[in-house]
């Protein structure tokens, strides 16, 4: 089979001829149609994620075909019986485990799903690990009440753009930030009532000013401007980060959290029941992925390249079927 393979620190992906995954009890081997790339992949091919190992297979999200099946794959693996936080056995789809950036994938099979009707295999490819993150983070860790406020900071992404598209369907006032106006232009069209550039100095100003304040704010930059985010929160707001593009948090204020009463969460991932309610979300409100741009298996260096540069609207995807 053919697959994108990491071999060492030293060596770039390569499509490369691989064996065949094993067939092991309490797997399937799934036929691989599309494929979708999260920054998880862009972090492993540069080497810098934690506990690496080579060669690997990376690639956590696809839709494939079992005995004729259109099907998806939960890509969180082994989490647990503790709802609050995944388990030491917990396991992504991609490391340590041979990805879905291949022919052919090994999974195990309680983590199998049928894909939602309305959805095209491209779009099945780009739901799973946005779609849980988002599902848990805005759901299970937030819990909305419909016509609150939500700020989702950073807009383009896989996971933010599913919060923007839950957070509408759900009837919460939405609203957006990013570096890219464009991008604010296209989330207004999917549903955000507005949006503000944070390369602005003043862009906490103007969204307070636009939105009041806020209920629920989704973050994955965390770094120098989370201080902001304290600013616009009313009282009893909640902060669910899951990410750290811009790394530590510096100059919190504890006086305004305590205050305030706000509830600041963390999360990545979800349980496998989170899974199944994300998916029952997704089907009984027809909703798609957003995609950016569908690529050949071949062609997966520029989309790398693409994901790396942060121009993307939506989700990359490799066509990997022919």
């Amino acid at each position: 089979m053919k697959a994108i393979q990491f071999r060492s620190k030293d060596e770039m992906l390569l499509i490369q001829d691989a064996q065949m995954p094993e067939l092991k009890e309490g797997y399937d081997i799934v036929e691989a149609s599309h494929a979708s790339i999260n920054h998880r992949d862009l972090w492993i091919s540069k080497g810098k994620y934690a506990k690496i190992k080579f060669p690997i297979i990376p690639g956590s999200d696809f839709c494939g075909y079992l005995n004729g099946t259109r099907i998806l794959v939960n890509p969180g693996f082994f989490w647990g019986n503790n709802n609050a936080v995944q388990s030491d056995d917990f396991q992504i789809l991609g490391l340590p485990q041979n990805g879905c950036f291949a022919t052919f994938v090994s999974v195990p099979e309680e983590y199998i799903y049928k894909v939602p009707e309305h959805l095209s295999d491209a779009e099945a490819s780009a739901l799973p690990l946005a779609g849980i993150t988002a599902y848990r983070a805005l759901f299970s860790k937030c819990k909305p009440v419909a016509g609150e406020t939500i700020l989702i900071h950073g807009i383009g992404g896989g996971v933010a753009l599913h919060v923007l598209q839950f957070a509408v369907v759900f009837g919460l006032k939405v609203f957006v930030t990013s570096s890219d106006d464009h991008k604010i232009e296209k989330a207004i069209q999917l549903g955000a009532i507005h949006g503000v550039n944070y390369l602005h100095s003043d862009w906490d100003v103007e969204l307070l000013k636009e939105s009041g304040g806020f209920d629920i704010i989704i973050d994955s930059a965390a770094g120098i401007s989370f201080q902001k985010l304290l600013n616009l929160c009313n009282g009893g707001a909640r902060i669910c980060i899951y990410g750290g593009t811009q790394g530590i948090i510096d100059g919190l204020s504890p006086q305004k959290i305590f205050w305030k009463q706000l509830s600041i969460f963390g999360s990545t991932m979800g349980t496998q029941n989170e899974f199944k309610e994300m998916l029952e979300f997704v089907e009984a409100n027809k909703l798609v992925s957003i995609i950016d741009s569908i690529s050949a298996f071949t062609e997966f260096e520029t989309v790398f390249k693409k994901m790396e540069s942060g121009n993307q609207f939506g989700k990359l995807v490799l066509k990997i079927k022919e």
